[in-house]
């Protein structure tokens, strides 16, 4: 019976004990070798988008910026395009391509299955 409250004393300071954190997942980063812009749709207004690639799967209005979203494939590419600082008709400021599991991809690939559509 004396040995209860020494047993009750050591698992209360063995609860207090911190327990260890579990290892943190690594991070694997992205390919940074892929080109991230296409030089020749740089520029480019809505309708000659649409007539080099067809209607868009998807048209985004954010403030004064449009997102126009073509797919091919496996392949998305979206573009930003935004007026210029004079006004006008909007056009193409940034592209985007990545396959459908959200991993980027060349995007002269993306376009080239788009304009054999």
């Amino acid at each position: 019976m004396r040995q209860l409250p020494l047993l009750l004393g050591l698992l209360m300071v063995a609860g207090c004990a911190s327990q260890p954190k579990p290892a943190a997942a690594p991070v694997t980063p992205f390919a940074t070798a892929i080109p991230r812009e296409r030089g020749d749709l740089i520029g480019l207004d809505v309708n000659a988008l649409v007539a080099r690639f067809g209607t868009p799967r998807l048209q985004v209005r954010e403030g004064d910026g449009t997102k126009l979203q073509f797919t091919a494939g496996s392949c998305l590419l979206d573009a930003y395009l935004y007026p210029g600082s004079g006004g006008g008709a909007p056009r193409v400021a940034h592209v985007d391509t990545r396959n459908r599991d959200g991993r980027p991809i060349a995007q002269a690939e993306c376009v080239a299955l788009l304009d054999a559509l």
